[in-house]
């Protein structure tokens, strides 16, 4: 369903991400979550692009399998970085023809390996954005408003852009360029997304904005999550709760999932136009939080 489409039906969305097993033997595993939170009927999950575009058939296959396997609407990833436009309209062709309805366009990140990727035609998302526009105009799509677009938006910083003002300039490049909503990165603290939410009106951004929720589920997942979004401020609430828990896993994962509770029911509270959880390709703390909102399915919040 393109995202307009869903944005009309659902009043408040709630969405899943996933990423590509690394391993063949992954693949089991990732399908049981993905079944345990198939029945709490998300308005799409997201599939996510590695860094130079490194997960590229692995993120085409598991796009494939939730279209056809499962009632879930897949958005995937699609990154920029060293990518050349025939490599790009080469993608969104097989899209296009699987039927995918959304894509999420970002910049990415460099090789994780260090290297330098080679140079692409693409220099930030808007270009990607804007490409995928011009795409959509040549009724390749069956859909004849062809892709839906989302973009990035980062609450709390991004560590190449320590100029906030630069960073909502970009911002607002993506939404001009033709982006229809925006997912931002995850954040622990919702003062911060609420302060950059009014920063976007005061730039004159007008599509929904999608906050994104990651539990923490153990130390170590801390320790990545902060190498992962460096701009992420970590309340220091939030580490006396987890200096609390000591040794205790299991009493980290449960002051994770009640942090993250209580950043959903504010952010829904405030009115949020919808909350993207970032499940770590697990479904119990995802499923737990549902519980603690009072929530069956997402349907409830439609």
């Amino acid at each position: 369903m393109h995202m307009l489409d869903i944005l009309a039906r659902d009043a408040r969305t709630a969405s899943f991400e996933f990423f590509p097993p690394v391993k063949d033997s992954g693949w089991d595993l990732l399908f049981t979550a993905i079944r345990e939170l198939e029945p709490l009927a998300p308005s799409f999950v997201s599939v996510t692009y590695g860094a130079g575009g490194g997960t590229r058939q692995r993120t085409n296959d598991l796009v494939l399998r939730l279209k056809r396997e499962t009632s879930l609407d897949p958005v995937p990833h699609l990154t920029c970085v060293g990518h050349s436009r025939a490599e790009i309209q080469a993608i969104l062709e097989r899209y296009a023809a699987e039927g995918v309805s959304n894509i999420l366009a970002l910049r990415g990140d460099p090789p994780k390996d260090g290297s330098i990727p080679k140079a692409g035609d693409f220099p930030h998302a808007a270009d990607l954005v804007r490409f995928i526009r011009e795409f959509n105009a040549r009724g390749v799509h069956p859909d004849p408003r062809g892709f839906g677009i989302g973009v990035a938006g980062f609450p709390e910083g991004h560590p190449e852009t320590p100029n906030t003002l630069r960073l909502m300039d970009h911002l607002k490049a993506k939404v001009d360029a033709g982006a229809d909503w925006i997912c931002t990165q995850l954040f622990f603290d919702n003062r911060s997304f609420h302060d950059w939410r009014e920063r976007c009106d005061l730039a004159g951004i007008r599509v929904p904005v999608i906050a994104g929720i990651m539990p923490v589920l153990s130390v170590a997942n801390l320790h990545r999550m902060a190498d992962l979004a460096a701009c992420t401020h970590i309340p220091a609430k939030l580490m006396r709760a987890l200096q609390r828990c000591g040794d205790d896993a299991q009493a980290v994962e449960r002051v994770g999932i009640h942090w993250a509770t209580e950043q959903c029911l504010e952010l829904l509270d405030r009115g949020t136009r919808g909350i993207h959880f970032y499940t770590l390709n697990r479904g119990d703390a995802t499923q737990q939080i549902f519980r603690n909102l009072g929530l069956k399915s997402t349907a409830s919040l439609r």
